[in-house]
């Protein structure tokens, strides 16, 4: 499809009528007929790119001739989110010898896709600039190295010869990568280190679990018939009650009524004692010793009247969380200071690498830890949990001649205490080196590869050689270079596009 045809699409979505697509070429090829070269056609169109901090900006535009009307479908894309910028005005700008022409758009004919028609008024060396105004914001960015050609068959033919060429390319239109999840990304080259892979146990970290203990002997009486490892429980939620009526020793029914009497009996003489003083009746040493007494009668007593009723001791949950474990069964006896249940979080967590004693030297220069929940494909680094390293072992022993690794983690992402982990950990600053995100290689028979960008909707299927992973960025060793642009996320599904070959250049275009 050309770009006029296009734009003629465009038009009459856009409810327009504009003339046959033929009378729109204003010249004596026959656009229709597309060239072919290394088995991918050209349609003699200028395919312009540009990036700025915040926007990816795609431009289709017929060659420029001074004199000549040329047609501009410019993309653009949020490379905060790699989706269509779906309102707000654009300006594009082309400036050529120090002349100045201006085309303003108030929005979109289709999201993130601008129309604009302009005639050049003269020839040479220039750029576009596209002004962007959209949610009160403005940016900018500028397409450099445009040609305003003198001759219109010699503009074709330049723009021919520039047209992005590949006999392993494959066609991936921006209405396509707008609708999934798809990002591209420049190679970068920077310090990688040694990567140190191996596996990691998920622990509870001791201040986010709790063990409640019966605070005296007797019978366990459990609150609900639910209290099972795994239920939720919040702060003060009664768990049991240990019940000590009937029990000839340790009864706390007797023990409760003794605390009771003692406790009325020293209030009293307390009292009475202090109101003699008063007429100096009693000396203050017989004040002071009965206002010890009535003090601590009234703390025996105090105690006991927040802790038990009617013989029994209730117990509840001291942390919001959940059942971890259940020590003892429902009606079993147990002893003051029995544990009974224990109560967890999980909401801080251990996790704990095990090294071979060669690597100890490595672990005072630890950059960057990432870590992979087997089962999912997802890799986090300590970045994306919070967390940070706790300490690495200085000494090993006979039985187990290990190195423990720690780190400290925010469970967001739902992991269990007791599982395992893939872990990378990479130490060192070493050499620069490339890479490039994990998700970018695609693997088929033994060999891997990327899609490198020749176009934002033209991508190039390259073979590379990988060194060392750490989870989330892959060295490659040959294959591509520095500055040169990628797919990201959604490689296997530009994979898929091109194992289909069922798409065109311009397949799935609205326009």
């Amino acid at each position: 499809m050309t770009i006029y045809s296009k734009i003629y699409t465009l038009a009459i979505a856009a409810g327009l009528t504009l003339l046959p697509v033929s009378l729109l070429t204003g010249c004596g090829h026959d656009h229709s007929q597309e060239k072919e070269h290394d088995g991918h056609s050209h349609n003699e169109s200028l395919q312009l790119t540009s990036y700025s901090p915040d926007f990816e900006v795609f431009a289709e535009a017929t060659p420029f001739v001074a004199g000549h009307d040329s047609e501009v479908l410019a993309h653009f894309t949020r490379l905060a989110d790699f989706k269509p910028l779906a309102a707000g005005g654009v300006t594009m700008r082309l400036t050529v010898g120090g002349d100045t022409q201006s085309v303003v758009l108030d929005k979109p004919t289709h999201p993130g896709i601008y129309a604009f028609k302009i005639k050049p008024r003269k020839t040479g060396k220039g750029s576009l600039v596209f002004d962007i105004e959209s949610e009160g914001k403005k940016y900018s960015a500028e397409i450099s190295g445009i040609t305003v050609y003198a001759d219109e068959h010699e503009a074709h033919s330049k723009a021919a010869e520039s047209a992005a060429k590949s006999s392993n390319g494959v066609a991936f239109p921006k209405e396509q990568s707008w609708n999934v999840d798809f990002t591209t990304e420049e190679v970068i080259s920077g310090p990688f280190g040694e990567v140190i892979r191996t596996m990691a146990q998920v622990e509870p970290s001791m201040g986010d679990e709790r063990v409640v203990v019966a605070k005296t002997s007797g019978t366990v009486r459990f609150a609900s018939s639910d209290m099972t490892e795994g239920k939720a429980v919040g702060s003060g939620q009664a768990l049991f009650c240990i019940d000590s009526e009937g029990l000839a020793d340790n009864n706390m029914s007797v023990r409760y009524n003794e605390a009771k009497s003692a406790y009325d009996f020293a209030k009293g003489e307390y009292e009475r004692k202090k109101a003699l003083a008063d007429d100096k009746l009693v000396t203050q040493g017989d004040l002071r010793k009965a206002k010890a007494d009535y003090e601590a009668a009234e703390a025996a007593y105090g105690n006991l009247r927040r802790n038990f009723s009617a013989g029994r001791h209730s117990a509840g949950s001291p942390i919001s969380g959940f059942i971890k474990k259940v020590y003892v069964r429902n009606g079993e006896y147990v002893e003051a200071g029995a544990p009974v249940m224990e109560v967890a979080q999980n909401r801080d967590l251990y996790v704990t690498a095990e090294l071979q004693p060669r690597k100890f030297h490595s672990l005072k220069n630890i950059v960057s830890t990432n870590l992979k929940i087997p089962g999912n494909d997802r890799v986090y680094s300590l970045k994306d949990l919070n967390g940070s390293l706790v300490s690495y072992g200085k000494s090993i022993d006979v039985d187990n001649p290990l190195i423990p690794v720690v780190f400290k983690v925010s469970n967001t992402v739902d992991l269990l205490p007791g599982s395992f982990v893939e872990m990378f950990i990479t130490t060192g600053s070493g050499e620069k080196v490339l890479t490039v995100p994990r998700e970018s290689i695609v693997e088929e028979m033994g060999n891997y590869f990327v899609f490198v960008q020749l176009t934002p909707e033209f991508f190039e299927k390259r073979a590379v050689k990988t060194g060392q992973s750490n989870g989330l960025r892959t060295e490659i060793l040959s294959g591509v270079k520095e500055g040169e642009r990628i797919v990201g996320r959604g490689a296997v599904l530009v994979k898929l596009a091109q194992a289909s070959g069922k798409l065109d250049a311009h397949a799935g275009h609205v326009h």
